[in-house]
């Protein structure tokens, strides 16, 4: 499944809305528009479940969370939208003067570092960036502990990633956020260097670890389980690198409550109904992300969450440093 992200300066036609719900929704009083830059495919059954529980009359605009973004900020306070349900909490960060405090057990329901500081936005889900590599061409035991060891000459040839993936430019606005500009310059000029295998997207950069193209590649966690939902003996293995690295990056999807809605009493539901048991499993077992709500565990295999630890960084702040990441990744060499 693709997750990609565009750019926040960019307001592209955006889908139609899309209803769901339960006839007992009828009422304007019981309405809900969501501006979800989740994938329909990957959300959407969850969000008619919440329709046809609660009696809420769903509509759904569904669009790349970063576009989402920016027609929030176009539409100010006539923006239809009660919810935004994003892919990427860069782009809730980008959006955050245009949502209200959420209230405290919704915000409380998830780690501290996957919410808003100030309570505008909370996660629902996971994922973490990891080096995947092919276990028939490397031991785990030769693989750096950093990002940064991959510009060594050894891995020439070797690697391979996705510039226009949305994660990807994550990852980099990450570093860039962690370890300065000039740092990550040097970075992407050493991998230029080393003359990586550049992919469109994720999926494609874990099929080309298992059909031998390249070594290793940079992806987020779950494209691996994803991919062994169907090819159980897929020869590529996950590799996590040292809690703190800028390559250890732990992202998050989240909601958001516009406050300009009409409609929070219904838009608080269906915060609540994501960080609920329904929706946390979901996450777990459907998408292979990692549950952030007690009680409920992710999928055998990945490591716990506490020990899955990035950078320090606030995770709203990605979303400032997109256009000087994409300007950067294009002034090195990695068409976006």
């Amino acid at each position: 499944m693709r997750r990609s992200l565009g750019l926040l300066s960019i307001v592209l036609c955006l889908a139609p809305l899309a209803g769901c719900g339960g006839d007992g929704g009828s009422s304007s009083e019981n309405e809900l528009t969501i501006y979800s830059g989740r994938n329909e495919k990957l959300v959407g059954r969850l969000i008619d479940s919440f329709g046809r529980k609660s009696g809420v009359k769903v509509k759904v605009r569904y669009g790349e969370s970063a576009e989402l973004a920016a027609t929030i900020a176009e539409e100010g306070d006539n923006s239809p939208a009660d919810v935004f349900f994003s892919q990427d909490a860069g782009a809730l960060g980008a959006v955050e003067d245009s949502l209200a405090p959420l209230p405290a057990t919704l915000t409380n329901a998830v780690p501290e570092r996957f919410r808003d500081p100030r309570g505008r936005w909370s996660g629902t889900s996971a994922r973490a960036r990891v080096v995947a590599f092919s276990t028939e061409r490397v031991q785990e035991r030769e693989l750096p502990d950093s990002i940064f060891g991959f510009t060594e000459p050894r891995w020439k040839g070797k690697v391979g990633f996705a510039p226009p993936n949305a994660s990807f430019q994550a990852f980099v606005s990450g570093m860039r956020l962690d370890v300065g500009d000039a740092r990550t310059k040097q970075w992407l000029a050493a991998i230029k260097r080393n003359k990586p295998k550049l992919y469109d997207n994720n999926i494609q950069t874990v099929e080309a670890i298992a059909r031998g193209e390249v070594d290793v590649g940079f992806v987020n966690h779950y494209y691996l389980y994803e991919l062994r939902a169907e090819r159980p003996d897929l020869p590529v293995r996950n590799h996590w690198l040292r809690p703190g690295d800028p390559g250890s990056l732990v992202n998050v999807a989240g909601t958001g409550i516009l406050s300009s809605t009409e409609h929070k009493p219904q838009a608080e539901r269906f915060v609540r109904f994501l960080q609920g048991r329904e929706a946390q499993t979901y996450f777990a077992q459907k998408t292979f992300e990692y549950p952030l709500t007690a009680g409920v565990q992710p999928i055998r295999g990945l490591p716990p969450l506490r020990r899955v630890v990035g950078p320090g960084f606030a995770l709203g702040k990605l979303g400032g440093e997109l256009r000087g990441t994409l300007r950067m990744l294009e002034e090195a060499g990695f068409s976006t």
